[in-house]
Order: C-alpha cells, then sequence, then structure tokens
C-alpha cells in the first residue's frame, strides 16, 4: 500500500495546485479576460500546468530535506489586466481566487474526514477519511502560503491592488527581488505558517494535522 499512497498523495497535491490556477483562468474569463482560455489553461491536464521550479524542483527538494509537508505551485495563467471589466479590483478577484478554490476544497473534504475519522481504523472510510484530511490540510496549506504579500505570491497582487499608486515604489522593489525573498521563506520561514494551518485543521476536522501526517507516515514505511 505504500506506493500507491505515495503516488496518491503527490496526485492530491499536483491536482490541488492544478484547481487552484484553473481558478484564476475562470474568474479572468469570468471579469472579462479569455487569455488563459485561449491559451489552453482551463484544463485538468497536468502538462499544461507543470512548472519546473514549484511544481517538480521544490516538492524534491523539501522531500529530500525530509519536510513532513510538501507544496509548491504551478505555472501562472496567463492573465491580461487590461481586458478585466473591473479595473480597480479586477487583479485582486483574479488573485484571490486560486486560495478562493482551495479553501473550498479544503472545508468540503475536511467536513467529510470529519465524520469519517471517528470511525474504527481499521474501516475503509476510516482510511479514506484520512486521505480527505490530508486534501483538506494541503489546500489549507496551498491557500495560507499564496496569500502570504510577496511576489509572485497571490497576497501581493491582492494587496497591491488595494494600495494602488501609493505602493509604487514597494512594488518595484517586490517585484525586483520578490522570487528571491521568497525563496528565503520557504526554506527559513514556512514553519510560522504551520500553527496558522494547523489551527484551521483542527477547526474543519477535529484532529491535529501533525496527528493525520503520522498515520501516512506509517502507512508510507
Amino acid at each position: 500500500m505504500g506506493i500507491i499512497l505515495f503516488i496518491l498523495v503527490i496526485i492530491i497535491f499536483l491536482y490541488s495546485i492544478i484547481l487552484h490556477e484553473i481558478s484564476h483562468g475562470a474568474m479572468a474569463n469570468h471579469l472579462g479576460d479569455p487569455t488563459a482560455k485561449l491559451a489552453g489553461r482551463l484544463t485538468l491536464n497536468p502538462l499544461k500546468h507543470l512548472d519546473p521550479i514549484g511544481s517538480v524542483l521544490l516538492p524534491f527538494l523539501l522531500l529530500v530535506m525530509g519536510s513532513k509537508i510538501v507544496f509548491g505551485w504551478a505555472k501562472p495563467v496567463p492573465i491580461n489586466p487590461l481586458n478585466l471589466r473591473d479595473k480597480k479590483y479586477g487583479s485582486a478577484k483574479v488573485a484571490a481566487a486560486g486560495p478562493l478554490a482551495n479553501i473550498i476544497m479544503a472545508v468540503t473534504f475536511g467536513l467529510i474526514a470529519r465524520f469519517f475519522l471517528v470511525l474504527p481504523y481499521t474501516s475503509f472510510l476510516f482510511r479514506l477519511g484520512i486521505i480527505f484530511g490530508y486534501i483538506c490540510g494541503i489546500n489549507l496549506l496551498l491557500a495560507i502560503f499564496n496569500l502570504v504579500p510577496i511576489p509572485p505570491l497571490d497576497g501581493s497582487h491582492i494587496l497591491f491592488s488595494f494600495l494602488g499608486e501609493r505602493a509604487n515604489g514597494l512594488k518595484i522593489f517586490l517585484s525586483r527581488y520578490g522570487f528571491f525573498i521568497l525563496l528565503i521563506f520557504i526554506f527559513f520561514f514556512t514553519g510560522l505558517l504551520f500553527p496558522v494551518v494547523n489551527f484551521f485543521f483542527r477547526l474543519i476536522v477535529g484532529k491535529s494535522f501533525a496527528w493525520l501526517v503520522e498515520i501516512l507516515e506509517g502507512w508510507l514505511t
């Protein structure tokens, strides 16, 4: 079961970030920008979305470093803000659509897991509850991670939409050095996100995310 479960975990991770990006494109299309749709990015085909760094290199490095949590990002969908009908907050709406999709998935699967995880450990539904709980946890992590206001993450686009021209200097600085700041954050400060993830995970599922990961690790070994 170990290798099957490992593959399942990778699929959950990949499709969570893919649905995140599709949501960006779908919101942009809804607001009048069909760029992502015309580029063929409103699809579940993973080959259209994989990013060499965020979808392959970063998860691989995290696994090599022994991280219990694997996360990353897909290739951003192309957006043309000039096409958006809402010129003031359109970019913020498009940016927020990705994390919102992850939150919806987290709440949906997490609430189902909450009911399954009170069943006997040996039951099929308990095991399914663990998988659903992992879907909840990974989507919470992706949502919270992407709301960090560092380019190219969604949180920066949301923040800049509300700050307007007052933040031009900050926009220029973060656009130039944001990727390097993001790498520093990923490798040294992502631990700050886990208590937040665990708080919301407990709220939805009724268990700690660490408890669920321990069970998954037992299944994988």
